[in-house]
């Protein structure tokens, strides 16, 4: 029996809604305590006389026994109380969790010194194995890679004001000139003092062709490539990474680069197939974040920049989240053109719309 209120069936459904609308998907949903069910509906246990979301993690009840409710005021209204182990009055596990997570990061974000996992863990109220996983699984990072990350950002604004390297590398919150020279490379993508030169000596080979959505720019250093640009204007995309990079030396591609060039090219003819190549990322860890996301989201598929946010576990972050899309310069490998407005128009793409367009209607008839 689904005791939903009459007025509900006048209100359109959500595709959320939609794969919980009978008896039968819904105890399914209660039997896999699935998560994305919460808030779409509840279910009350007569014998025990208490209400819970699908998610909780309570013992089963028998089938017999269970009333399934839209909302947790109609349970309370059939004289159900609230379980007070999901605590279906409350957010939901996983707003929860995400809440813990973008907590944990604006800590290490504001912390002079970075924070241990066991300290980010205490202020999560969890133990240091539960909160490294959901970490992870959140962010798409271990906690210590966004740490390292994010001091990494801090080194590259300081290597911009600061005419020294190595305060730069102390007011960043590393310890020691050694331990940051380890690993600047990976950090940076070249050595400090290089970056502070925009890139001074760097070595970038590129090569410009067309392809069907017109010219194409493919850079790369010896860490990956590093850019991926479309246009209209072969001599404009030159311009666009002379000025990415302003003092790095810029190389035209040999025989073996142009194969590249027509790898990438490949891609934006069939982009579900993927980019199996190294990329050199350059950007903030947010960014980094954001971009992660983005490799995840299924060819032929789109997610809206507020459902983004939300699965960064920033819901209320979209606008930073569009920013960090838009900041992307790798097209097509970086798949920022799966993401469109919570309407299902199409806008932001930095490469144009209709190429956007193009983009995923490839990527649908390939799915």
């Amino acid at each position: 029996m689904n005791d939903a209120p009459a007025s509900a069936a006048a209100t359109a459904p959500t595709p959320r809604a939609t794969r919980f609308a009978s008896d039968a998907q819904r105890w399914a949903a209660v039997l896999r305590r699935e998560p994305g069910a919460d808030g779409i509906f509840y279910y009350a246990v007569r014998t025990t006389g208490v209400f819970c979301r699908p998610s909780c993690g309570a013992r089963r009840a028998l089938r017999k026994n269970v009333r399934f409710f839209d909302t947790a005021a109609a349970a309370e209204r059939a004289g159900f109380r609230a379980c007070k182990r999901c605590e279906p009055l409350g957010a939901g596990l996983s707003q929860r969790h995400a809440a813990m997570v973008a907590r944990a990061c604006r800590l290490i974000d504001a912390a002079e010194t970075a924070p241990n996992l066991a300290t980010l863990a205490r202020e999560a109220g969890m133990s240091r194995f539960h909160f490294h996983r959901l970490f992870t699984r959140l962010v798409g990072m271990t906690p210590k890679a966004y740490v390292t990350a994010q001091r990494a950002q801090r080194v590259r604004d300081q290597l911009l004001r600061n005419g020294s390297v190595t305060g730069a590398i102390y007011d960043a919150g590393f310890g020691s000139n050694g331990r940051f020279y380890a690993g600047s490379d990976a950090a940076l993508g070249m050595t400090p003092s290089t970056y502070r030169g925009g890139g001074d000596g760097v070595k970038i080979r590129f090569a410009i062709g067309e392809c069907s959505l017109g010219s194409i720019l493919v850079a790369a250093t010896d860490k990956g490539i590093c850019a991926i640009l479309l246009g209209d204007d072969a001599a404009a995309l030159l311009r666009e990474l002379e000025d990415r990079f302003p003092k790095a030396q810029l190389i035209g591609g040999d025989a073996a680069f142009e194969r590249l060039l027509a790898q990438v090219a490949g891609l934006v003819e069939a982009p579900a197939r993927g980019l199996d190549l190294p990329l050199d990322l350059r950007g903030t860890a947010f960014q980094h974040r954001v971009w992660q996301a983005l490799r995840k989201i299924r060819p032929g598929t789109t997610v809206s920049y507020s459902e983004l946010a939300r699965r960064l576990g920033l819901p209320a972050s979209a606008r930073a989240v569009a920013g960090a899309v838009a900041a992307n310069a790798l097209a097509v490998a970086i798949p920022c053109h799966r993401v469109i407005r919570r309407d299902g128009s199409l806008s932001g793409y930095r490469w144009g719309v209709s190429r956007k367009r193009a983009l995923l209607e490839r990527e649908a008839r390939m799915r």
